[in-house]
């Protein structure tokens, strides 16, 4: 039986690191894609983050920071950047002022489309490994 259950946790452990694996990988073809339209890692992903919300088209800074897990004045200076490369426009809420919108420029949009187009092919393979990692055995899920 002790056998059998560490058995069971090879198998955990080899589809975690497979996990984990699969994963950097993503992760790194989304850094390489991104730097290769020219932007930074973090630049697409705020990108990305202003298309987040259902009903509209844009995302405040306190939501990207969210999305991003980084801190309000980390995602501010951020913000600057991309609009200073024209990738994105700022703009004062007009149901609470104290928010500001970040809105996607055209620039910013044909990049994003284009990286979201690469990233499709990417996903679904890392959905795979995600669905495999979760099954009993780590290996074979029922379809």
């Amino acid at each position: 039986m002790a056998s059998q259950q560490r058995s069971i946790e090879k198998q955990r452990l080899e589809a975690l690191s497979d996990f984990r694996f699969r994963l950097r990988s993503f992760l790194r073809f989304s850094e390489d894609a991104a730097r290769a339209e020219g932007v930074t890692i973090l630049q697409y992903q705020l990108m990305l983050h202003t298309q987040a919300f259902p009903g509209r088209e844009w995302a405040t800074v306190s939501e990207i920071a969210e999305r991003l897990q980084a801190q309000l004045h980390g995602v501010v200076a951020l913000v600057s950047r991309c609009e200073e490369a024209g990738l994105v426009k700022r703009k004062p809420s007009t149901t609470d002022r104290r928010q500001v919108e970040v809105h996607l420029l055209s620039v910013g949009r044909k990049k994003l489309e284009k990286l979201a187009r690469l990233h499709q092919d990417q996903i679904g393979k890392l959905a795979e490994v995600v669905l495999l990692a979760g099954s009993p055995s780590g290996h074979d899920v029922e379809t």
